[in-house]
């Protein structure tokens, strides 16, 4: 009854390609980023907004990167941790070279460093694929991680080895450093995710998105269609680069304030990012906010929520709880329905464009 396409005509290719080609679907966008502009900042608080929501944006803007690569090429990547350090240390870098220059600005050009090293380390994606590509780019996961440690000049020879972000301020507002609010730093974070996601649409609903999913389905095929598998491989290890590297430097800059790459852009990191896109439904970019929402807010869930429910949960309980359960959809979502939370979405989305006759 309220979900219905009777009546919307479309005369034009444009419209047909659209990427909301329903009313309802371009209402229910209109809402939610009215939710995320305006409703969170007045309802969250500061507690919700800096451990729920901004990571949830970080880890939405990494999953989209890494379902890029691996959900519309089908190129697997276990590197995206370190893709997201080379991001967060070139963005430091920045700031320190040229401090005059918009903190945003920087963020958006460090994802660039971060797409040239994926481009060098997806090369070998040109010969191998499969497991032995996982390994090859496992190993610049390790390797990465090895030089934000033992190369100083990284870290601007700190004697802690660690990354200090310094105060940067925009319109005279305070966007980075102790004094930054974590409102203003949340605005700051819904912009650049909104941005780049609305450019990560455009892209794979375009020639390269088509010649991308193509490579995904069968790469011989696509090379005989004409496809050049060089380019079509490399700009998409450049795009998910780029898209994890502008993620690390959020993550540094406007949620932790600073980090060490041996505790944050680890192995780990790089599996709970393939883990989201996992859950949330390989490519689909609405799966990585369905994934990332997910594993970004269940560990805060179970250690917060749970024990205002009367239910007693200690810190390292829940972490655990929080494994056995994101291993277990994992195996779920394999067996019973490989597209993950994007699908489950998009059956609902079919059944109420038929009912009261859902098939």
């Amino acid at each position: 009854m309220f979900y219905r396409e009777a009546g919307q005509f479309k005369s034009t290719y444009s419209a047909d390609m659209a990427v909301f080609p329903l009313r309802q679907d371009r209402i229910g966008i209109a809402v939610i980023l009215a939710l995320a502009f305006i409703g969170v900042p007045l309802i969250g608080n500061d507690f919700f907004i800096s451990s729920v929501m901004i990571p949830f944006l970080v880890f939405s803007l990494a999953a989209i990167g890494l379902n890029i690569l691996t959900g519309y090429t089908g190129l697997i990547s276990l590197g995206t941790a370190a893709f997201m350090g080379v991001g967060a240390y070139a963005a430091y870098k920045l700031t320190t070279a040229f401090p005059g220059i918009n903190i945003i600005v920087l963020v958006l050009v460090s994802g660039l460093f971060s797409a040239a090293i994926g481009v060098l380390f997806g090369l070998p994606s040109l010969r191998i694929k499969g497991f032995y590509l996982a390994v090859a780019t496992l190993a610049a996961q390790f390797f990465l991680q090895w030089a934000f440690v033992r190369v100083p000049w990284l870290f601007n020879y700190n004697a802690s080895g660690a990354i200090e972000v310094p105060q940067r301020t925009l319109f005279g507002l305070p966007i980075t450093g102790a004094s930054a609010s974590p409102e203003t730093r949340y605005f700051v974070c819904l912009v650049l995710v909104v941005g780049l996601t609305w450019f990560a649409s455009n892209l794979v609903h375009g020639k390269l998105g088509r010649s991308w999913m193509a490579v995904r389905d069968m790469d011989i095929a696509a090379e005989l269609m004409g496809i050049k598998l060089l380019n079509a491989k490399l700009t998409a290890f450049a795009v998910s680069s780029f898209y994890a590297g502008v993620a690390g430097a959020m993550m540094i800059f406007f949620w932790y304030g600073g980090g060490e790459a041996a505790d944050v852009f680890n192995i780990r990191l790089s599996f709970n990012i393939l883990f989201m896109v996992i859950i949330g439904g390989l490519g689909s970019l609405i799966g990585s906010f369905f994934g990332a929402a997910f594993i970004a807010s269940l560990p805060t869930i179970l250690k917060f929520g749970l024990p205002a429910l009367g239910v007693p949960l200690s810190g390292a309980a829940a972490e655990h709880v929080t494994f056995m359960l994101v291993g277990a959809l994992i195996i779920t979502f394999l067996i019973v329905e490989p597209h993950g939370l994007a699908r489950l979405w998009q059956i609902g989305k079919q059944k109420l464009r038929t009912w009261p006759f859902p098939y």
